[in-house]
């Protein structure tokens, strides 16, 4: 089992946090962002659904794989405990003050714009997916080092023959059929702080470490076969296009959604699995600017959305704002002031790396 660097998947993380990003500045041109507590324009831009609809079956799904992908990394140079210790301080540690901290900021712009009284609640908010990972790591911690301890065994063996078989694809897939069905959530793409959301994460956590963990076998065959996933996974999506309102039997969603996440792997590790500054740079960025994003997306909501211009001009602008800001304080705060990179998740270092920072 490999543990050389996976660019690829450093890669899938950043451009996961990205879609995530561009897909929430969308929420506040649908007639319904206001409900589900974003700041909405007055003119809406409802053609953006099309695309966002696309995306919202498998955008959070890709990242609880990608996390479950970095814990079996992780744990090829740490016992239990040292992990325990590293994700506390890499997950809570953050996700705790994300929630007393960033959280607030976001949610009284909300309550300004809207004239409501300031009160704030301690919540997760977008940071609720966090606090899943962590207690998946908890869950899965003695599973994952018995399989880290029994490399040759017969379960590693099994679990290498599915994922390296075309149709053992569709096995992996059963997991998350049945979760859909079994739970039959008002909305598939909801996943937010519910119990849905709960349980397909903790399936694609531990699926994801598994896709690495069964070795090449997977890689190889997600990238031979990413052609036929692909017009599979875009067929599916075509029949909800055609159906109106993007519905469809929770069954083929969630095989949709991992038809979309397996050619994402599949294309990824064809072509993106090499190192890059740029990679570098981003890969350390984006967890911080994941956390900070809110903020100032709704900032840039805030300001704009009163204003007497053109919708698309708006949406333009908040990216912008959301992008600027992010990594203004991301490299001019976050990267250089010791104390406050552990409560975005990175390191500390010493003062001379910081300097040269």
């Amino acid at each position: 089992m490999s543990t050389t660097r996976r660019y690829d998947i450093d890669w899938v993380r950043v451009i996961a946090i990205g879609l995530l990003l561009i897909y929430h500045i969308a929420v506040g041109f649908q007639p319904w962002g206001v409900f589900i507590g974003f700041i909405q324009n007055s003119e809406t831009m409802q053609w953006l659904w099309t695309p966002m609809a696309m995306l919202n079956i498998w955008r959070i799904p890709l990242l609880f794989f990608v996390s479950g992908m970095g814990v079996y990394f992780a744990i090829q140079r740490r016992d239990w405990k040292a992990l325990l210790i590293e994700r506390t301080k890499r997950i809570l540690v953050p996700f705790t003050f994300g929630m007393l901290a960033i959280v607030p900021l976001h949610v009284f712009l909300w309550q300004e714009y809207y004239n409501q009284d300031l009160n704030y609640v301690v919540s997760p908010m977008h940071l609720w997916f966090l606090g899943n990972i962590f207690i998946y790591v908890l869950i899965f911690t003695p599973l994952f080092f018995y399989l880290k301890h029994n490399p040759d065994g017969k379960l590693h063996q099994w679990i290498s023959k599915v994922m390296g078989h075309p149709l053992g694809l569709l096995v992996v897939i059963l997991p998350f059929i049945a979760e859909a069905e079994l739970l039959n959530p008002e909305s598939f793409e909801y996943y937010a702080m519910n119990a849905h959301g709960f349980w397909l994460g903790m399936v694609a956590f531990l699926t994801g470490f598994l896709c690495v963990y069964s070795g090449r076998t997977f890689w190889s065959n997600v990238t031979k076969w990413r052609w036929v996933m692909l017009i599979i996974a875009s067929i599916l999506y075509g029949l909800r296009v055609q159906e109106g309102e993007f519905n469809a039997p929770y069954y083929l969603k969630a095989i949709e959604s991992n038809l979309w996440i397996f050619t994402v792997f599949g294309f990824a590790h064809k072509y993106l699995n090499k190192p890059s500054n740029i990679l570098s740079y981003l890969s350390q960025a984006a967890y911080p600017v994941y956390i900070l994003h809110m903020v100032f997306l709704y900032l840039g909501s805030w300001l704009l959305f009163p204003m007497a211009i053109p919708a698309f001009a708006k949406f333009v602008l908040v990216v912008i704002i959301t992008l600027v800001g992010c990594f203004v304080t991301y490299e001019f705060v976050v990267k250089r002031v010791n104390w406050i990179r552990p409560l975005f998740g990175l390191k500390m270092v010493k003062e001379k790396k910081l300097a040269m920072a």
